[in-house]
């Protein structure tokens, strides 16, 4: 999936790799080669991603550093119980993007191309607060997709029967 340019970071103590070793130190349980390569993987650069997209990026079976789809599922469930990733669907597929040291955003998204581009927003983040307050209600997060056409396709125009002929 193609995106825009990336948001600017938010500042963290810990890489993403540290972060995600804490996490399953908290669980008892151990960082593996795989996991380590999957974290490095995701994180190497800002995009959004599903499962299949990931896969069709990691070696093949025989190949070093190879990963199985099952473990890349966990492994995609952990960073988001870690707080390193946030799930969410579109178009019935689960959709994954960085979420620690990124900044609260939201997107628009091309329902043509799939092209998902991120922005920020104080006017939004004001109403969100003010509804919140008018219904004494703590806001934890929120996602806002805006569906419709990016500027490229709007350009494209779609051809017509009679324009064939």
């Amino acid at each position: 999936m193609s995106d825009s340019a990336p948001l600017g970071k938010v500042a963290v103590s810990l890489t993403p790799q540290e972060r995600f070793e804490e996490f399953l130190q908290s669980r008892g349980q151990r960082n593996t080669e795989q996991r380590r390569f999957l974290v490095d993987r995701v994180f190497s650069n800002h995009e959004h991603f599903d499962v299949d997209s990931l896969i069709e990026q990691l070696p093949r079976k025989g190949q070093e550093n190879y990963v199985s789809r099952p473990t890349v599922y966990r492994a995609l469930k952990e960073f988001v119980d870690a707080g390193l990733l946030r799930c969410f669907q579109l178009e019935g597929r689960s959709v994954y993007e960085h979420d620690y040291g990124y900044p609260q955003h939201d997107h628009l998204y091309c329902t043509r191309c799939q092209k998902l581009i991120e922005f920020t927003s104080e006017e939004i983040m004001k109403i969100r607060s003010q509804v919140a307050v008018q219904h004494s209600f703590r806001v934890a997060s929120h996602r806002l997709i805006i569906q419709g056409v990016c500027q490229d396709c709007s350009r494209r125009r779609k051809k017509r029967k009679q324009d064939l002929i």
